[in-house]
C-alpha cells in the first residue's frame, strides 16, 4: 500500500494495489487482459458477445485477503466473461458499485478524487453527476486514505479502462455500505435515473462464496437435493459426505443465489425480496450482497415507474398498454471456484459473472 505521507496530489487516487494484487506493469497487464477477454466466449446456445444493449454486469474482484485466493490471477479470468459482454456502443460513463471492506458505512460513499489511476491509463471520474449525487444530503464522502484503501473498485478500473479503450469515458465510483434491503431500494430509486440513460453502464463488484475456517464460514449440504437454507456446519475434523463433495456443496449454495437472481424467470422485486431470504437461511458470504441490493433497487424502481405509468394511462384501443412493458434481464455466463475444496480444512472463494439488460 502506498503511504500517505508527502502525497503530490490529494485529486488523484493512486492504483494502491498494484504490484500485489496484479502486477504494476502496464504491457504485462495489457497482455494478461486481452488473454482472458479473448478466451471468454458466450455459453453455446446464448446471444453472442457482446450483448447488445447490455447495461450492466456483475463481476468478481477477488476481494478476500489471503494470497492464495486474492488478485487477478484468480478472478481476473471469470472476470472477462462479464467484460467481453459488454456493449460499448455510445457509452460515455460508468458507474462502478462495490462493497466496503475498511469503513463502516451505514449508506452509500463518493470519492472525492478527480482522476482515479490504472496502470494502463487513467480514469477521470464525471464530476458533475457525482456533485448532482453530493447535492441529495444521501451519500458520504471518502477520505483519500479509505479511497486507496478499498480495492473492491480499484480492481475493476483496468478492466474498464481496457475495454473502453480508446473511447472518452468517465467514471462515478460509488462504495456501497452494510446497508438493509429498504436502504438498498432507496438507493436503488435514486440512482434509476442515472442508471439507465442510454449513455451509461454499471458495474457491480461481487465475488461469492468465501469458505474455510479462516473465513468463519463452513456451510455445508450433505446432498444435492438440500433444499435451501437446509445445510449444516462443518467442524475441522468433519468428514462430508462421500456422494457430495463440499466444493459440489458450495457451489450448490452459489447457484441457489444465481437462480434467485436471474431474469427471467425472476423480476426485480421479487428477486430483491428472495434474494434477501437465501441470505438470511443461509448467511452465504457474497461481499457484494449489497450492492447487488442497489442493483435489484434500481430495477425495481423501474419496475414500479412502469406499473404506475401503465395505470396512469391506462389501455390503448387494442387493449393494449401504452407503454410497451420493460425487459428486465440477468443472466450468468461463468463460475469458478480458487480451489475445489475435498476436506473442511480447505478454503476457497467463488466468482461469478452476468451480464444485465433492462
Amino acid at each position: 500500500m502506498f503511504s500517505q505521507v508527502n502525497r503530490v496530489n490529494p485529486d488523484v487516487r493512486r492504483a494502491s494495489h498494484a504490484g500485489s494484487w496484479y502486477t504494476a506493469d502496464a504491457q504485462t497487464l495489457d497482455g494478461q487482459l486481452t488473454e482472458w477477454l479473448d478466451v471468454a466466449v458466450a455459453p453455446e446456445g446464448d446471444e453472442p458477445f457482446p450483448v447488445n444493449r447490455s447495461k450492466a454486469i456483475i463481476a468478481p474482484y477477488s476481494g478476500c485477503f489471503l494470497p492464495r485466493h486474492a488478485g487477478y490471477t484468480y478472478s481476473g479470468p471469470t472476470a472477462a466473461w462479464a467484460y467481453k459482454s459488454i456493449d460499448t456502443t455510445g457509452i460515455k460513463r460508468v458507474f462502478i458499485l462495490g462493497p466496503a471492506h475498511h469503513i463502516r458505512l451505514r449508506r452509500c460513499a463518493l470519492s472525492a478524487c478527480k482522476t482515479y489511476q490504472t496502470p494502463i491509463g487513467d480514469l477521470p471520474l464525471d464530476l458533475e453527476t457525482i456533485a448532482e449525487l453530493h447535492a441529495t444530503n444521501q451519500f458520504d464522502v471518502l477520505s483519500i486514505k479509505n479511497d486507496e484503501a478499498e480495492h473492491s473498485i480499484e480492481m475493476h478500473l483496468s478492466y474498464v479502462r481496457k475495454v473502453f479503450e480508446g473511447q472518452d469515458i468517465k467514471i462515478v465510483p460509488i462504495v456501497v455500505g452494510a446497508i438493509s434491503q429498504e436502504i438498498e431500494a432507496d438507493f436503488g430509486a435514486l440512482l434509476a435515473p442515472h442508471l439507465q440513460r442510454e449513455d451509461t453502464f454499471t458495474v457491480i463488484s461481487s465475488d461469492f462464496c468465501h469458505w474455510g475456517p479462516r473465513f468463519n464460514y463452513m456451510y455445508y449440504y450433505s446432498s444435492p437435493t438440500s433444499n435451501i437454507g437446509t445445510g449444516t456446519y462443518l467442524q475441522r475434523d468433519t468428514t462430508p459426505s462421500p456422494s457430495h463433495a463440499i466444493h459440489q456443496s458450495i457451489q450448490k449454495l452459489d447457484r441457489e443465489g444465481m437462480n434467485i437472481l436471474t431474469m427471467p424467470p425472476s423480476t426485480p422485486t421479487a428477486a430483491h425480496d428472495a434474494f434477501e431470504t437465501y441470505l438470511r437461511k443461509t448467511e452465504n458470504t457474497i461481499c457484494g450482497r449489497h450492492p447487488i441490493g442497489v442493483l435489484l433497487g434500481v430495477l425495481s424502481a423501474l419496475e414500479r415507474e412502469h406499473t404506475q405509468n401503465v395505470e396512469v394511462g391506462g389501455e390503448g384501443e387494442d387493449g393494449v398498454p401504452e407503454k410497451q412493458s420493460p425487459s428486465f434481464e440477468i443472466k450468468w455466463v461463468k463460475y469458478a471456484q480458487s480451489e475445489a475444496c475435498q476436506t473442511a480444512r480447505d478454503e476457497s472463494v467463488s466468482y461469478a459473472s452476468a451480464w444485465v439488460r433492462f
